[in-house]
């Protein structure tokens, strides 16, 4: 792969790894269980189903995010190695669009 495509794949998956790091942030701002008054709050039951729904989907979201980061981590340090591109499993150059489109994929 040329270089200059390189470095544009690099820069986009430097940006991916900040938005990523920004959305968790506010997602852990957004979840009921990180208010300090959660424990001391006696609210109704049907707020506490909501208040765990809503502590559930955001770390469910987180999960994702963190298991999306790692991927991105990874491609970056492929990146640094020389071994950007290539099929984890047939070691083949994987298409530039599949890479355009997933760039941290690691299969063709």
């Amino acid at each position: 792969m040329k270089e200059e495509k390189l470095k544009a794949i690099k820069n986009k998956l430097l940006q991916e790894q900040e938005n990523i790091k920004k959305r968790m942030i506010e997602l852990k701002k957004d979840d009921p269980f990180s208010d300090p008054d959660y424990l001391n709050d006696n609210a109704a039951v049907d707020s506490d189903v909501r208040e765990q729904d809503a502590h559930q989907r955001i770390e469910a979201e987180v999960e994702t995010l963190k298991e999306r980061d790692l991927d991105v981590t990874n491609a970056l340090k492929r990146i640094e190695k020389g071994r950007y591109g290539y099929c984890k499993r047939c070691n083949k150059e994987i298409p530039e669009k599949r890479l355009k489109l997933i760039a941290e994929t690691i299969y063709c």
